[in-house]
């Protein structure tokens, strides 16, 4: 998944998101409203970790404006990270809009335990995608050719579902990286070709992921 992590503690947030990273999650990180609506508005990201206090305006109005603001583009998830505890506060957030409701301080695991199960939810009314013999299926993170499992790190499962969102189409080595990593990633590093690579050969033979000669790569349904 590819997280935007709104978070002013500068510290709290280094934390977050380099646990998430080691998680193998696509994570941005946004220190203000005004930083994050930037993001929303060249982005659609699968889960927002918002905060509410945020030192340029209350996180409850972005939420509210990403229920109705055409320009941004809404998560498909919204989890609330704040310290505000009280039973008010939390009734807000939910009314207006967030999924989940995390109050700080807490502990890594259960939010990437709430992490996981809002990427159940997002993809549970489409869980299985199909290309050819290809299957995967979102939900339980798994994913195999014929009747062959296929054993994929978290990016290689990444990579591919985004492949298999788009059968037929050619997807530059931008757009992966746009897609399946985070704004960190260095656009002149090996990364891409380097998982890539790793995918191609756990898929195994005849190839189904082919390279496009100066525009980028496309997968194709099995013969």
């Amino acid at each position: 998944m590819r997280i935007l992590l709104v978070e002013d503690d500068a510290d709290l947030a280094d934390v977050v998101a380099l646990g998430l990273r080691n998680e193998s999650y696509a994570v941005d990180h946004a220190a203000t409203r005004a930083a994050a609506e930037e993001l929303l508005v060249a982005t659609t990201y699968d889960v927002a970790c918002l905060d509410l206090g945020l030192p340029d305006g209350d996180g409850l109005e972005l939420l509210r404006r990403l229920g109705g603001d055409s320009v941004l583009r809404r998560p498909r998830r919204t989890l609330v990270l704040t310290a505000r505890d009280a039973v008010d506060d939390r009734v807000a957030g939910l009314d207006a809009g967030a999924d989940d409701y995390l109050v700080k301080p807490f502990h890594f695991a259960e939010l990437v335990a709430r992490l996981r199960a809002l990427g159940r939810r997002a993809d549970e009314a489409g869980s299985t995608l199909r290309v050819g013999e290809l299957g995967l299926d979102q939900a339980a993170h798994r994913a195999w050719r014929g009747d062959a499992e296929l054993r994929l790190t978290a990016r290689e499962f990444s990579l591919l579902r985004y492949f298999m969102h788009h059968p037929g189409e050619v997807l530059s080595a931008e757009d992966l990286l746009d897609h399946v990593w985070d704004v960190n990633a260095d656009p002149f590093t090996t990364s891409v070709r380097v998982i890539l690579s790793r995918l191609r050969r756990k898929l195994g033979q005849p190839p189904l992921i082919e390279t496009v000669t100066g525009a980028g790569y496309r997968l194709r349904a099995a013969p």
